[in-house]
């Protein structure tokens, strides 16, 4: 009996920590890693997921970065980027740098090798045929990735972007757009890479809060740089 409860223990530990190492933002098995990139200089990185899922609300993004003459770097779905190929465009012809975020958007923890090579290779050309030529990294759909993931980026050259400011993630933040602006400058510092969903329907909060985020971080000697400048910067 006390061997079985031992064992138990041990699997529930185990579980516990692969959980664990499934979500965390600075650390993975395979290949490179990145949430934040330590450097003196005061620069910083604005990155948007998902979609784009309408092009009227990516039109409204693009024009209030274009206004602040700021470039971010949007991880796009390949869903999303075959329902409104034009927004895609856009966003490239704005020139913003494009990242992959899967085509699918399911977790892709337990896929097969397969699988995981289907969702990054298709994603990819889609992001090639809307006319982008820069570097493509990779965001795990929900930042989650442990063995087979790790091991296909690392095999393909791509670095795991993740990230060090995510206010949507708490509900006493995520309740308005003031909250949320708030929390993006108080957290900032060099080096830092923003996380925020603005081109959905229903992130109007996030959305709302993108020319205060970058007044406020201007004012505080910011500047804004892509996630492939920003991994320059490393010191």
């Amino acid at each position: 009996m006390k061997k079985v409860m031992v064992s138990l223990l041990l699997v529930v530990a185990l579980a516990a920590g692969l959980w664990q190492l499934s979500k965390a933002r600075s650390v993975q098995l395979f290949g490179d890693i990145v949430s934040q990139v330590e450097t003196s200089e005061r620069v910083i990185a604005l990155t948007f997921d998902d979609g784009p899922w309408n092009a009227d609300i990516t039109d409204q993004v693009l024009d209030t970065l274009d206004q602040h003459q700021v470039q971010a770097t949007f991880y796009l779905n390949g869903k999303g980027m075959v329902s409104n190929p034009n927004a895609t465009r856009s966003i490239v012809g704005h020139g913003h740098e494009i990242g992959n975020h899967s085509y699918s958007h399911d977790r892709l923890v337990f896929k097969t090798p397969t699988q995981i090579a289907y969702e990054i290779e298709t994603t990819n050309q889609l992001i090639r045929s809307a006319g982008y030529e820069g570097d493509i990294t990779f965001r795990p759909p929900y930042g989650k990735k442990l063995f087979v993931l790790p091991h296909y980026l690392s095999q393909q050259g791509i670095v795991t972007v993740m990230w060090s400011i995510e206010p949507e993630t708490y509900s006493e933040i995520n309740k308005s757009s003031e909250s949320i602006a708030e929390f993006v400058i108080e957290q900032s510092k060099p080096g830092a890479i923003i996380l925020l969903h603005v081109l959905g329907s229903k992130n109007t909060y996030a959305r709302d809060a993108l020319p205060s985020i970058i007044d406020g971080l201007k004012q505080d000697g910011f500047e804004f740089v892509t996630v492939s400048e920003l991994l320059e910067k490393k010191s």
